[in-house]
């Protein structure tokens, strides 16, 4: 397994700055943002460390021979938008940038995206997958076209007021998995695996993996903090950090031991990376890049 990080975190820095810290911590990849230019809607989006706007050959030739001098593979370009938001002019923005990294991922040979399905949160899940069929099967058709791994995290979007009361994307429990697998069999769409969106969910994260192991494309390690305190006083259907909060891994919830021999167990040797979202290491850059260096240092106990 190769180890990296998500790069929204250090979002103050450019491409090269990226790398460059990447390449001077011993990381094997970095997983980029590549969010549209733009302000941000909520935390850890709308950075832009490759834009996809301005990917010409020269530019990406000038990224690959970046990322090979210093060592450092691209494990995917990222962008988790909501693609089933209900405002169609924003859920065309989406689509159409999705596209765009499915092609420039295609042409940089790094042949996968991770990104979200989206979900119209107030909808129910039979509703949403009726929407979701129309909007993916095209663009899994363009990915399948490119020969570009699509991977989709199964985090819920839903943490406080602005995502109830179903959340922003819609691909969050093995259940759902199975029915949007079934409607697009392909072998280029898949999973961005995060344990840590189960725990809250109060759901097993170690059985999916030996389920759906040929759908697992990329592995997030991003831990998170049950407070049983505050989920007895608030309960399951309350906002979920009224009860919760990501922490890094080893400080949470998650355990990692048995998550990575799982992985193991089904022969997964791919890209796996850091995500780093915990408020009580981001006071200043030197404290982000502290709590990147303090993950990685955790997880070398299981992954070299």
């Amino acid at each position: 397994m190769k180890m990296g990080f998500v790069s929204a975190i250090l979002q103050d820095l450019s491409f090269e700055e990226i790398i460059d810290f990447a390449s001077e911590q011993g990381f094997e990849c970095v997983e980029v943002a590549c969010w549209p230019k733009g302000k941000a809607e909520r935390r850890y989006a709308g950075v832009t460390h490759i834009n996809a706007d301005e990917l010409d050959d020269a530019k990406m030739a000038y990224i690959m021979d970046y990322c090979k001098k210093k060592n450092v593979k691209i494990s995917s370009l990222a962008f988790y938008p909501n693609t089933l938001d209900p405002d169609l002019e924003k859920r065309q923005v989406a689509i159409d940038h999705i596209k765009k990294l499915i092609v420039a991922s295609g042409k940089m040979g790094i042949n996968l995206v991770t990104t979200f399905i989206g979900r119209i949160q107030d909808k129910t899940v039979e509703e949403n997958l009726a929407e979701f069929g129309k909007v993916w099967k095209p663009i899994i058709a363009l990915a399948e076209e490119n020969k570009v791994k699509v991977a989709i995290e199964n985090c819920p979007m839903l943490f406080g007021p602005d995502q109830w009361p179903g959340g922003q994307n819609l691909a969050t429990t093995p259940a759902i998995w199975r029915k949007m697998f079934a409607m697009i069999p392909s072998d280029y769409f898949g999973l961005n695996y995060d344990p840590s969106h189960f725990v809250w969910q109060q759901m097993d994260y170690i059985k999916p993996i030996y389920e759906f192991k040929d759908k697992i494309f990329h592995v997030h390690y991003k831990d998170i903090k049950v407070y049983p305190d505050k989920l007895n006083d608030v309960g399951i259907m309350a906002y979920p950090l009224d009860y919760m909060s990501p922490k890094l891994p080893g400080l949470g919830d998650v355990d990692w031991g048995k998550y990575v021999s799982a992985l193991t167990d089904i022969g997964y040797n791919g890209y796996t990376c850091l995500e780093i979202e915990d408020r009580a290491f981001e006071s200043s850059l030197e404290d982000v890049k502290k709590s990147i260096i303090l993950s990685k240092r955790y997880m070398s106990q299981f992954v070299i």
